[in-house]
């Protein structure tokens, strides 16, 4: 079945080349011209993904996101200018998976939209070892149900999150450089910086502190990260 990808940008030009882009690969596409019309097709056509332009007038990509992440884990790739490297930041740490930037390669761009299609579609072929659920002091991970808890309290995550997340807790014990957080995370080889992990690290976090949870996820300096007491 294909995919249906929606595709968020208030320039025709940009639109019309994405949504070519991703129909030659066989998806299926819906657009929107701004921020407003993205959450009404969100809610119409419940898309697997969205291409979603930051710069936008009015209600803004990150104001999109934003919005979204209060009732949906929908995986997003953001679109930036180069010159916006702050945007981009913000837009993984509040539950960006991705981000291309301006002028972009539409066949990068569809690469990297397969990446996460490719990771979410291996969620029901897990073996039995993969969909075991894991426990440690308050936290509990579903693999089967993509469901989080701390303690009575769900917590929503991204793709990308929850598959770093699961991660840890499949080793909890081992500290993980950058490089093994992306191999846990990412399906397939890409690259992504050590900037876009640390922001994926830092909206965990986030979530978790919220709930009470100081931190998550330790900083072993000088090496990278190690999953912390769950208490």
């Amino acid at each position: 079945m294909a995919r249906t990808i929606l595709v968020v940008d208030d320039d025709p030009h940009i639109r019309e080349i994405i949504v070519y882009a991703l129909e030659k690969a066989q998806m299926t596409t819906v657009t929107a011209r701004d921020g407003a019309e993205a959450l009404e097709m969100v809610a119409r056509a419940a898309p697997d993904l969205i291409v979603l332009d930051i710069n936008m007038p009015e209600l803004d990509g990150l104001e999109v996101c934003r919005e979204l992440r209060k009732t949906s884990d929908v995986p997003i790739l953001f679109l930036s200018s180069r010159d916006d490297e702050i945007d981009r930041i913000v837009g993984l740490e509040i539950g960006g998976d991705d981000y291309v930037t301006k002028p972009f390669s539409p066949r990068e761009l569809v690469a990297r939209v397969n990446v996460i299609l490719k990771r979410l579609a291996a969620r029901p072929t897990e073996t039995a070892d993969e969909t075991a659920s894991y426990q440690r002091g308050n936290l509990s991970l579903f693999p089967d149900r993509h469901e989080v808890f701390w303690g009575e309290e769900t917590v929503a995550l991204t793709p990308t999150e929850f598959a770093i997340l699961k991660g840890f807790l499949r080793q909890p014990d081992r500290v993980f450089d950058r490089g093994h957080v992306m191999e846990q995370s990412y399906a397939v080889n890409i690259h992504v910086s050590d900037r876009t992990i640390d922001s994926h690290i830092r909206h965990i976090r986030q979530k978790f502190a919220a709930l009470g949870c100081a931190m998550l996820i330790e900083t072993v300096h000088g090496v990278g990260y190690k999953l912390g007491p769950c208490t």
